[in-house]
C-alpha cells in the first residue's frame, strides 16, 4: 500500500475533513441539489477528504492532478470579477448569485484552499504516478453521469463546451473530445509536474498508518 513517507503525526487533518464533509455536504444538497455533486470539482472534494482520512497517497495523488489547474483558474476567474465585475474564464458566476445564501457561497473558497493543501499533503505521501490515469477514468465516469442530469445545467459541460457554447457532434463524441481535452490539456501537464516534483509514495507496514497523517 501506498502511504506516507514519513510520519507527521498531524491527526487533526482527518477531524477537520470529517468536519468540512458534515458541513458541506448538507449544504451544497439544500442549495443546488444531488446532482451537483457529479461536479469534477465536487467529486474532488469527496475524494480528497477520503485521501486525507486514510492518507491514501493515489487519491491525493488523483485529485491534485485534476484540481490544482482547474482551482487556481476558478480562483483567478473570481478575482477578475471583484475586480472588473466581468468573468475573464467564466464557471464562477453562481458564486456571486445573491439568491443562494453567502455562507454557503463562501463554502465555494475551497478551491482557494486546495491546491496548497494537495502541495502539502502530497509532500508527505508522495505523488502516485497512477495518479493521472485514475483521474481520467473518474472524469469518463462523470461526463457520461451528466449526461443524464438537466441539460439546462450542463454540469461538467457535458453538453455544451464552455469555451464556444456549442457540443462537439453527437453525445459520445462530444464527451469523449471533453474528456481527452481534460486528460491531455489539463492532467497531463500537472502529472508531469508533480512527477517531477514529488518522489513516488513509500509503501509503509500497516501496523504504522497511524503515522500517515
Amino acid at each position: 500500500m501506498s502511504l506516507t513517507r514519513s510520519p507527521i503525526g498531524a491527526s487533526w487533518v482527518r477531524w477537520a475533513a470529517v468536519l468540512w464533509l458534515i458541513i458541506w455536504f448538507p449544504a451544497y444538497w439544500h442549495a443546488w441539489g444531488f446532482a451537483n455533486f457529479l461536479h469534477l470539482c465536487d467529486l474532488a472534494v469527496f475524494l480528497t477528504c477520503a485521501g486525507l482520512i486514510t492518507g491514501n497517497a493515489l487519491l491525493l495523488s488523483s485529485q491534485a492532478v485534476g484540481s490544482i489547474l482547474v482551482d487556481c483558474a476558478w480562483t483567478l476567474d473570481a478575482a477578475w470579477y471583484v475586480v472588473t465585475h466581468h468573468h475573464l474564464i467564466g464557471g464562477t458566476e453562481y458564486l456571486f448569485d445573491p439568491h443562494t445564501a453567502l455562507w454557503i457561497r463562501l463554502l465555494s473558497l475551497f478551491h482557494v484552499a486546495l491546491p496548497p493543501l494537495f502541495l502539502w499533503a502530497l509532500g508527505r505521501t508522495g505523488y502516485d504516478r497512477r495518479g493521472w490515469a485514475l483521474e481520467s477514468g473518474i472524469t469518463l465516469v462523470a461526463f457520461i453521469a451528466s449526461r443524464f442530469t438537466n441539460p439546462a445545467a450542463n454540469i461538467n459541460y457535458a453538453f455544451t463546451d464552455p469555451f464556444i457554447h456549442r457540443a462537439w457532434g453527437p453525445a459520445p463524441i462530444h464527451v469523449l473530445t471533453s474528456v481527452l481535452f481534460m486528460a491531455i490539456v489539463v492532467y497531463l501537464p500537472t502529472h508531469l509536474a508533480l512527477a517531477r516534483l514529488y518522489p513516488a509514495p513509500r509503501a509503509v507496514h500497516p501496523n504504522d498508518l497511524e503515522a500517515k497523517f
